[in-house]
């Protein structure tokens, strides 16, 4: 009993005595990284044929700028690439990707740029050739680009929670995942994401290469037929958690026959799983104030060498150098749905008004031919440039007084948003990522029904509405500062995954 007193005892006195300790919290682990791989056939800075070169690697960069995303990028090795481009590559292994009767070699390089990390898909059987695109075994080779991105997940020990794809060229991915590879594993808990950037290119090819060429059997067969064909688009948003498209208004109007090329059933059926988000551009790259392509630099506060650009805009192009007549200028690719059967048709009478016309592009050899013949008939007027010049396409942004785009259908476009950048007024048809990134008198010019003299009429208005510089100034200023950074958008991808996630 005297002992059990003693010890109860002894207890008190050491809980009275005993000195006051603070328990520390363990500390919050840092939110691990959501990873992310972009899966396309181009990518700048490395390889560029158009805008969805841009939009990867300016996408890829704002999210990875965010600090939330552990972002890679994977896109073919193509020959192409230049040389010193090449040089900063580390060859990381090899090993051969099974497809159908297939075994071919694919080498793994990688490069980090702007805190990304690029992975090349290398076979020189398939990507040592000129150019990205247009080969007769285009589908053969993109089957295989898209099959040796699952094959490197193991050997990279990276498995993706999204894995966004874009285009036809990595729909196979997509679909890949969701049927042969949705066994394994790994694999299991990867989300796909599958852009559009132009729904005209589907990757459409015959029923008869469903196994030999795209190693698809018979039980997924029904993910990729359409109206008796392989359509690997609709394999794509068949297979996918989500589909986008890269401007809200596009996504709306892919619902439609008119702009759908044929898909609007496969969209309506999936509408519940479309999103469309507005591409950006890169701000600093395209910047007046620094762009060392541009005869003088100037400001959105200060336009006063805008004059500079446009009169040695006019000396290279042998233009008289009329400082107030303004210059209307196109800068695109010579196809049809890009409007020019509405120039066609009207700028001739245009050309009757104090303007000047200039054109910059290559594309189908009937309009070439015909620009080409309006420039020999109009010299002081009117200057065709059939060419691809990325420095002449600076120059003619920065020097133009008027930017035309009067696009049939534009999944998006960025050239309107380039030339606002520079102080240049767009005047754009109401379609697509156009309505969505110009507003009338706010930035530029719009109008609506695809017409020639509607759009003659609204470029008439921009040409008097220029009289008057006060305002015209004002109108420059508005464009110049409008927001087109990625910053908004990789935002709203930012948004998109984290739902896909949940």
């Amino acid at each position: 009993m005297a002992n059990r007193k003693t010890t109860n005892a002894a207890t008190k006195t050491t809980a009275k005595t005993a000195p006051k300790t603070t328990v520390k919290k363990p500390s919050a682990k840092p939110q691990e990284k959501k990873k992310i791989l972009f899966v396309a056939s181009e990518s700048t800075p490395f390889i560029a044929t158009g805008g969805l070169a841009e939009v990867i690697g300016s996408l890829s960069k704002s999210l990875a700028a965010t600090g939330k995303f552990d972002v890679r990028v994977v896109i073919p090795l193509y020959s192409d690439i230049k040389k010193e481009l090449r040089d900063k590559f580390t060859y990381l292994g090899n090993l051969y990707v099974h497809l159908a009767w297939r075994n071919q070699y694919c080498g793994i390089f990688s490069c980090e740029q702007d805190g990304v990390t690029f992975y090349f898909i290398d076979n020189e059987f398939y990507f040592k050739r000129p150019g990205c695109y247009g080969y007769f075994d285009d589908g053969e080779r993109f089957a295989f680009f898209s099959r040796s991105v699952l094959e490197i997940m193991p050997f990279l020990n990276f498995y993706p929670d999204v894995m966004h794809c874009h285009d036809w060229q990595a729909a196979l991915a997509a679909i890949y995942l969701k049927t042969n590879y949705c066994f394994r594993e790994e694999y299991q808990f990867i989300r796909a994401l599958f852009t559009i950037h132009n729904i005209e290119y589907q990757g459409q090819y015959s029923l008869d290469l469903l196994c030999d060429l795209f190693d698809i059997f018979g039980e997924y067969r029904y993910l990729v037929e359409y109206k008796n064909s392989i359509n690997l688009m609709k394999g794509a948003i068949e297979c996918c958690e989500k589909f986008s498209t890269v401007s809200p208004r596009y996504a709306q109007e892919i619902k439609n026959p008119y702009f759908a090329h044929g898909l609007d059933r496969i969209i309506r059926n999936n509408e519940f799983k479309l999103v469309g988000i507005l591409n950006g551009i890169d701000d600093v790259g395209y910047n007046c104030a620094l762009d060392s392509h541009l005869f003088a630099n100037f400001t959105a506060d200060d336009f006063s060498n805008k004059a500079v650009c446009k009169s040695e805009l006019q000396k290279m192009l042998n233009l008289p150098q009329k400082p107030d007549t303004p210059i209307v200028a196109m800068v695109s690719r010579l196809v049809s749905h890009k409007g020019l059967d509405l120039v066609t048709n009207v700028i001739e009478e245009l050309l009757q008004d104090d303007i000047q016309f200039v054109i910059l592009g290559t594309g189908d050899a009937h309009f070439e031919g015909y620009f080409s013949d309006l420039a020999r008939r109009y010299p002081d007027k009117f200057s065709a440039n059939i060419v691809f010049n990325g420095d002449l396409s600076r120059k003619i942004y920065s020097g133009s007084d008027i930017f035309l785009m009067p696009s049939k259908s534009e999944p998006c476009g960025l050239s309107q948003m380039i030339a606002c950048r520079y102080g240049t007024i767009p005047v754009v048809r109401e379609t697509g990522g156009l309505y969505d990134s110009i507003k009338p008198l706010e930035n530029g010019y719009t109008f609506t029904n695809y017409n020639a003299h509607d759009m003659m009429y609204v470029i008439r208005q921009a040409v008097s509405d220029y009289k008057n510089k006060e305002e015209w100034s004002k109108l420059m200023y508005r464009a110049a500062t409008t927001d087109f950074s990625w910053s908004h958008s990789a935002k709203e991808y930012e948004a998109l995954y984290l739902d896909m996630l949940k």
